[in-house]
């Protein structure tokens, strides 16, 4: 646990099995969530959405699937 706290990781087996990696708490190799605030500010710089080609692009998807998602 030392080692986790350090930034340290290993491999806990079971009969040669890998069964968890301890991670450090709160950091190590989890990213950080974004706030909010800040996933609104990144939705901004995003392209406007083309609705009628979004529309053409399912019914292709729907074409080529055979599901047919208006009956749901």
């Amino acid at each position: 646990m030392r080692r986790v706290g350090a930034g340290g990781s290993f491999v806990i087996t079971r009969n040669g099995r890998p069964v968890a990696d301890p991670t450090p708490h709160g950091g190590g190799s989890r990213p950080r969530r974004s706030t909010f605030r800040e996933e609104q500010e990144h939705a901004r710089t995003l392209p406007p959405i083309d609705v009628e080609q979004r529309y053409a692009d399912r019914a292709a998807d729907d074409a080529v699937s055979g599901d047919d998602r208006r009956e749901c």
